[in-house]
């Protein structure tokens, strides 16, 4: 049986390597600024899993955190789960090949996180891209709630689990789950998002004062549900892209 103090140096070690690990067991995810998100430790497409790349007040690298399922752990779990291994010796002993691999260089210098200003079509863009597809999310249990029961055509809708909220009083920033749409141009470029944070349990939107905003450039551009467009500044209207619902507006 391998020893707990040889497991955690192997754990460490690891964590030394941590993006290089996450490149090789995790290659269906990417980093985002000082973290690797993927869908699961199963390497899932998606974004739900966070791997921390460099030590931070939270923790030491390597670890993770799955925010669809609650799970969490270091990169020898990433290494048993992802390969379907059983034994830990044989995880153990793959820790210790790649360890050995030229690919476990030293990490590079963290990149550093650019600052954008806020509501800027940068800062839509970074938005959409931590957000996630609603299937399975609280964004399905709203939109069935208002009797969308069909969701095709619908990518252009994602989810973010902590989007921020900034009252118009100047009030504390809180948390809250939310409805994110893409904005984008005849191209297909993304410009904007607009926002509706929703209630923990998805039964109705969040108890704010402005449920829904967007941010970005929205002139000229919309959210596009197949070949039928939704202005971005009177909310996301929910009948076109729906076939078995009444025709609602998501976003009132």
């Amino acid at each position: 049986m391998i020893a707990r103090h040889a497991a955690s140096d192997l754990a460490h070690r690891l964590g030394e390597h941590a993006e290089a690990v996450c490149r090789h067991y995790l290659s269906n995810g990417c980093r985002q600024g000082n973290y690797w998100t993927v869908g699961d430790v199963r390497n899932a497409p998606g974004r739900s899993m966070f791997v921390r790349l460099q030590p931070s007040p939270k923790g030491p690298p390597g670890k993770w955190t799955d925010a669809a399922t609650g799970e969490h752990g270091d990169l020898l779990d990433v290494i048993r789960e992802s390969l379907g291994l059983v034994n830990f010796r044989d995880v153990a002993d793959e820790a210790r090949v790649f360890l050995a691999m030229p690919d476990a260089m030293p990490p590079r210098p963290a990149e550093p996180i650019t600052r954008v200003p806020i509501g800027s079509p940068e800062s839509a863009r970074r938005l959409v891209a931590m957000s996630k597809p609603i299937i399975g999310t609280v964004v399905e249990t709203y939109l069935r709630g208002r009797g969308i029961t069909t969701l095709h055509g619908t990518a252009a809708l994602q989810f973010h689990p902590h989007c921020y909220y900034r009252p118009d009083d100047h009030g504390p920033t809180k948390t809250l789950p939310a409805m994110i749409a893409a904005v984008t141009d005849l191209d297909g470029h993304l410009t904007g998002a607009h926002r509706t944070w929703l209630a923990p349990d998805g039964a109705g939107k969040a108890l704010v004062d402005t449920p829904r905003r967007a941010m970005g450039n929205l002139l000229g551009h919309a959210v596009r549900f197949g070949d039928w467009l939704a202005q971005p500044a009177r909310g996301i209207p929910a009948g076109e892209f729906c076939t078995s619902a009444a025709r609602n507006d998501v976003g009132s």
